[in-house]
């Protein structure tokens, strides 16, 4: 059974720092393309980043929204992904989530549930 538990959301001020983790489970995590996408409430789940390979160094692409402000890692020997978020702004408010996908599919296949990440102004 597959299973991507994010973790380390939480509460923080306008310009601080956040770093997200995603654990993967029940998959072979280094044949899989990872990505991090949020939803805000009333609106629709839009994507953050992703690699677009499953290599560490997976060539990432990002939403203008967050580029130059958010950084996306991944260590394959701990399957897990990394989001570093700096520079947080009050519209960075989302419910954030990690998917992955096997590299020569489009959709995205698994994703966790999520977690919050409430900026301050």
């Amino acid at each position: 059974q597959v299973q991507l538990v994010e973790s380390g959301g939480g509460l923080v001020q306008a310009g601080g720092s956040l770093r997200l983790s995603c654990a993967a489970s029940g998959l072979t995590f280094s044949s899989y393309v990872m990505g991090w996408f949020r939803q805000s409430p009333g609106k629709e789940r839009e994507f953050v980043t992703a690699f677009t390979t499953p290599w560490s160094d997976g060539n990432p692409t990002y939403a203008d929204s967050v580029k130059g402000r958010f950084t996306i890692s991944r260590d394959n020997a701990k399957n897990t992904v990394y989001l570093q978020m700096n520079s947080l702004k009050p519209e960075d408010t989302a419910v954030y989530s990690c998917a992955a996908r096997l590299s020569f599919v489009k959709e995205y296949q698994y994703r966790g549930q999520g977690t919050q990440v409430t900026v301050s102004s």
